[in-house]
């Protein structure tokens, strides 16, 4: 029997005694590496409750831990990977534990308010009091609560610099999941930037880098330390505002290109920006708010109960981003049917010459009708069967040029007949789409003093309009905001009003979160 098992062990190839000898000193270093627990919370803390504590049992606990739920972790999906594929070990605490470097994460977190955020969000307290632990040799006096704490200590960790590096970084909530009318392109946080945290040598010159820096944000924070009002608000009404407003510089949709339009719904501007400065400036007109007469000045809780985002009104302009790719000159003004079935059919129901006095032919299935005086406009489903067009004129509600960009909501910038709206403070008068008040001016922004200009200038001039495409090459990005707090190029901060009730909205998901976190 003991020759068999000798000639056995002959047949055996040394490339399999190398895979032996590789598996036994992978686990031998693996066991080391597991064994430095012990080594660095002693020498660290001198607590002789840290001398001897086995890894294995530390790593039995820390997996029941997470498996209990005990600790509300934002992303536990990534958490807990982490953790299985590192044999549950407390990676944070072994790296930042010495030289104190544990403390500084408390005191970013106590601070969060500067950025218009609750500490309890980032669970500042409880980590401050387990960081406290861990540095005072008397607090911990058993291994089972060595065992605990540290685990304890290590998931509440990971999960609020997560929380903390993602807040500062994107902004602790979507604008995607609480805005209906939001059509923005804006960059969440993902598994592999929230996993960079797990590879940090040192935590405080992190948390530094991630400090938000843009001027208007450091503006809003001043703003808020000093307690600024708008006019007509209240102290706590503007400190709403501000934070708010904080939120929204967080997200990561911000234009990245040289050059591009810039429009603040809530200021009824428009921006042309050229290397980070405004090349042109004028009044437009947006799509019509909530709150119309702006009574109730009152920032109010938003109730989404039932509901998963707001809900907007039908004439509200959509927060987007695109590309301007063309513009047409005498635009024909494709009737939408939402405004063909709630206006346009009930006028000519009630004056027959309405549609020829305004230039507007009438089609079903496409084909022109003739007469459209034969047509009962009265009957309800008139603005949905009929398809309504305005020749291009003096008088077409596009006036005499369109700004084409590509977006779901059918939404684009144009000139106007209707000139005076531009003098009205409140500017929310629209069906939707942005009216310009210098489309001359803003043609020439995009496309130079070139021949395509010349062509515009002439066909807007034409006394027989006939509507004709230009191409913009290079395209122009243009994004379509939404901010009611600013500090302007005089150095002065700007509050406007929340035309739209997105503050509101914000606001009050920002103050329910608050109020989780502490519960």
């Amino acid at each position: 029997m003991i020759k068999q098992k000798h000639l056995l062990i002959q047949k055996i190839s040394p490339f399999i005694w190398c895979l032996v000898l590789v598996a036994v000193f992978i686990s031998s270093c693996k066991r080391k590496e597991r064994s430095d627990i012990s080594k660095v919370l002693f020498s660290e803390t001198r607590n002789k409750v840290f001398k001897d504590l086995n890894p294995d049992t530390f790593a039995v606990v820390m997996e029941r831990l997470l498996e209990s739920g005990k600790v509300k972790l934002s992303n536990p999906k990534l958490i807990t990977s982490f953790y299985t594929s590192h044999d549950f070990e407390p990676v944070l605490v072994l790296q930042h534990l010495p030289k104190e470097g544990l403390k500084v994460v408390p005191e970013y977190f106590q601070r969060v308010s500067e950025h218009g955020l609750e500490p309890a969000m980032f669970k500042a307290k409880e980590l401050g009091k387990l960081t406290a632990q861990f540095y005072n040799k008397k607090a911990i006096q058993s291994k089972e609560e060595a065992y605990q704490q540290l685990a304890l200590l290590e998931l509440t960790l990971a999960n609020s610099v997560i929380d903390y590096s993602n807040a500062l970084q994107y902004g602790i909530l979507s604008p995607r999941r609480i805005y209906a009318n939001y059509y923005t392109e804006t960059k969440r946080p993902d598994s592999i930037s929230m996993s960079h945290v797990f590879q940090l040598k040192e935590l405080k010159p992190y948390l530094d880098s991630i400090q938000p820096k843009d001027p208007q944000y450091l503006a809003l924070q001043e703003a808020l330390r000093q307690g600024a009002m708008g006019q007509g608000m209240n102290k706590e009404e503007s400190s709403r505002v501000l934070k708010a407003n904080l939120e929204r510089l967080r997200w990561k949709n911000k234009p990245t290109q040289q050059k591009y339009v810039l429009v603040n719904i809530a200021d009824f501007t428009l921006d042309v920006v050229d290397n980070n400065k405004s090349v042109l400036k004028m009044k437009v007109c947006v799509g019509e708010g909530r709150n119309e007469n702006f009574k109730d000045r009152v920032l109010k809780e938003y109730d989404e109960t039932g509901l998963k985002k707001d809900r907007p009104f039908s004439r509200e302009t959509p927060q987007l981003n695109s590309m301007i790719h063309s513009v047409q000159v005498n635009p024909v003004w494709n009737i939408p049917e939402s405004i063909a079935t709630k206006e346009i059919s009930r006028y000519a129901a009630k004056d027959r010459f309405y549609l020829s006095n305004n230039n507007i032919d009438v089609f079903e299935n496409g084909k022109r009708i003739e007469d459209p005086e034969t047509i009962d406009f009265s009957a309800g489903d008139a603005g949905s069967r009929y398809t309504f067009k305005q020749r291009p004129g003096n008088d077409n509600s596009l006036g005499k040029i369109k700004f084409l960009f590509k977006n779901d909501e059918s939404v684009y910038l144009h000139d106007t007949p209707a000139k005076a709206a531009f003098d009205l403070p409140v500017r929310a008068v629209s069906h939707g789409c942005v009216r310009v008040e210098k489309p001359s001016e803003l043609a020439k922004a995009l496309f130079g003093d070139g021949q395509k200009y010349q062509t515009i200038q002439k066909e807007m001039q034409s006394k027989q309009p006939v509507a004709k495409d230009i191409s913009l090459s290079p395209q122009v990005p243009v994004y379509l905001t939404y901010f009611t707090a600013w500090k302007d190029e005089q150095g002065n901060m700007q509050f406007r009003k929340d035309i739209y009730g997105l503050d509101i909205v914000l606001d009050s998901y920002l103050q329910r979160l608050g109020s989780l976190s502490q519960g």
